[in-house]
């Protein structure tokens, strides 16, 4: 089964994955395993995402390559964008980071401490 007839199967209903098999090794991890959240955008959405990643973010590419309007475009891009969380792009520090922050004269022995110390 390929990831098409998987998107048309589950139809947008959120899925579990249960068994992962490596093909070219036959070895087979099962457990409960969340897709990843493009996994669970239709067939249309995820070629539209595919698109917009090739054609490097651009709107006026997207136009040409499916003969929309940029208004079009971007309530699509709207669209899809309110059904995906976004990833943490200012996650906290790594002991090591903290450690090597500490080791070039960044930041003081407190900071680092106080850094060391909060909830992750």
């Amino acid at each position: 089964m390929d990831w098409q007839e998987l998107t048309d199967l589950t139809r947008g209903r959120a899925f579990v994955v249960e068994r992962v098999r490596l093909a070219d090794s036959g070895i087979a991890v099962e457990g409960e395993f969340e897709p990843p959240q493009l996994a669970n955008l239709g067939v249309e959405d995820q070629v539209f995402v595919a698109a917009f990643v090739r054609a490097h973010g651009s709107i006026k590419e997207m136009e040409r390559i499916f003969g929309v309007s940029y208004p079009t475009v971007k309530a699509r891009l709207n669209r899809i964008g309110e059904r995906l969380d976004f990833v943490d792009t200012d996650p906290a520090p790594t002991r090591a980071d903290v450690i090597e922050r500490l080791r070039q004269g960044e930041i003081s022995v407190q900071d680092a401490l106080d850094e060391l110390e909060r909830p992750r």
